[in-house]
């Protein structure tokens, strides 16, 4: 049976090549919440409480942009809201642990982490501390994210304000988009969701990244559900 040190070590290594663009997106990150006013600590704060960088980058834009907590916070949860499925992926691996094991691990699942470890806990279901490598991939990840927004807040802090880094937000997440263009039901999602930000900008609130989210959502489980049924 391997150790907890092992599984652990095995985790942050195999997970260590998915880290390479998570480096210049904690650097984007950190530096874009100083570019949009918040400070160190509060930019700081997105990375250690939330953990996810394209859910962080809402919440910045949207709270610095006037949008009310609630909608800030919901259109958080709803960027987030895939971890759900990653969860419910990984029950069936690790229903027996205690709940204070299941916060730790729910905290670190990341979409890296989840992608090694799922592969392994497939191929390793009856490895008894199995847990140990999601704990290993998931912390890896985790320092590395605040060590390089700490990075990125520093950067953002001595850019002339002239230069501007509010450009660097859209980028991002073209950059998070474009593996998805080669899928033509991901490409009509994206599509969906894009079109009806346009259309519902306006809307109260700024609750036009809520409604287009939703829509997006629906949609997707709509052309899940068929592709199933087509497969029956």
């Amino acid at each position: 049976m391997e150790s907890k040190l092992n599984l652990f070590t095995k985790g942050t290594i195999d997970v260590l090549p998915l880290l390479i663009p998570v480096v210049p997106f904690g650097i984007i990150l950190g530096a874009i919440g100083i570019e949009l006013g918040f400070t160190p600590l509060e930019t700081f704060a997105t990375s250690f409480i939330i953990f996810g960088g394209a859910s962080q980058i809402v919440f910045l834009q949207l709270f610095s942009g006037g949008a009310s907590s609630l909608i800030a916070i919901t259109s958080t949860f709803v960027v987030n809201s895939r971890h759900l499925l990653y969860g419910a992926s990984l029950s069936e691996y690790l229903n027996k642990l205690s709940l204070g094991w299941k916060i730790l691990l729910s905290y670190l699942l990341t979409d890296q982490a989840y992608a090694v470890s799922n592969v392994y806990f497939e191929k390793n279901k009856n490895t008894k501390l199995k847990h140990y490598y999601l704990l290993g991939s998931g912390f890896s990840l985790w320092f590395v994210w605040q060590l390089f927004t700490l990075v990125g807040i520093f950067l953002g802090s001595i850019v002339p304000e002239e230069l501007g880094l509010a450009y660097t937000i859209p980028l991002t997440f073209i950059s998070l988009l474009v593996s998805y263009f080669r899928r033509i039901d991901h490409l009509m999602i994206i599509l969906i969701s894009g079109s009806l930000s346009i259309l519902l900008y306006n809307a109260p609130l700024k609750s036009y990244i809520i409604l287009s989210s939703f829509t997006a959502l629906l949609a997707a489980f709509i052309l899940i559900f068929l592709k199933t049924k087509e497969s029956k």
